[in-house]
């Protein structure tokens, strides 16, 4: 019989600047405490292991967990924000609004490689494990779970739980995270 393991993927706290106004903010003081909340609601899970995205916000996420569990994240590339073609701010928030509308098989294949990238990287886990990453990653990860080729499968908010299993090697949805429309742009 084949072994399954529980990924849970965590949506970064509300960060202190949106999307167009810097490249790596951190939380701002609410998503400090929804931080700090889904620490609380995901305690007696673990510990587990935990991967997180190397970017501020995902990172400063993972840190009340880290301290509930006396664990320390490993800093996983794989599950970072998605690359954009400049680092211009405007002009970044400008191209993911657009890319959002679309599908990945609309993209370059840049970003349909990066959306494989994350799904590999989640699928290759063997132990449970805790994921803070980012709107778009958990996104592409859900779209390959179900077939769904559209950007935006879902609208995870800041610090929801999304849980897949990942058995044989692939990836399948077993609760999505609490939705709310965020603007991310």
């Amino acid at each position: 019989m084949a072994s399954s393991v529980l990924l849970y993927l965590i949506r970064h706290g509300r960060p202190s600047a949106g999307f167009a106004e810097a490249q790596d903010p951190g939380l701002d003081e609410v998503g400090r405490q929804q931080a700090e909340a889904v620490a609380q609601e995901l305690a007696a899970l673990g510990p587990l292991a935990m991967l997180t995205s190397p970017l501020k916000r995902a990172r400063e996420t993972a840190v009340p967990l880290e301290a509930v569990w006396r664990v320390q994240a490993r800093v996983e590339q794989a599950v970072a924000e998605i690359p954009t073609p400049t680092a211009d701010p405007l002009t970044r928030s400008s191209w993911l609004h657009q890319a959002l509308r679309g599908r990945w098989s609309e993209l370059p294949t840049v970003y349909q490689q990066w959306r494989e990238q994350v799904a590999a990287a989640l699928s290759a886990l063997t132990t449970p494990t805790v994921i803070t990453t980012h709107f778009v990653a958990i996104n592409a990860a859900v779209g390959v779970a179900t077939g769904d080729d559209r950007m935006i499968c879902f609208e995870p908010d800041h610090c929801s739980c999304t849980v897949l299993e990942v058995a044989d090697g692939t990836l399948r949805v077993v609760t999505l995270g609490r939705q709310r429309a965020t603007r991310i742009l």
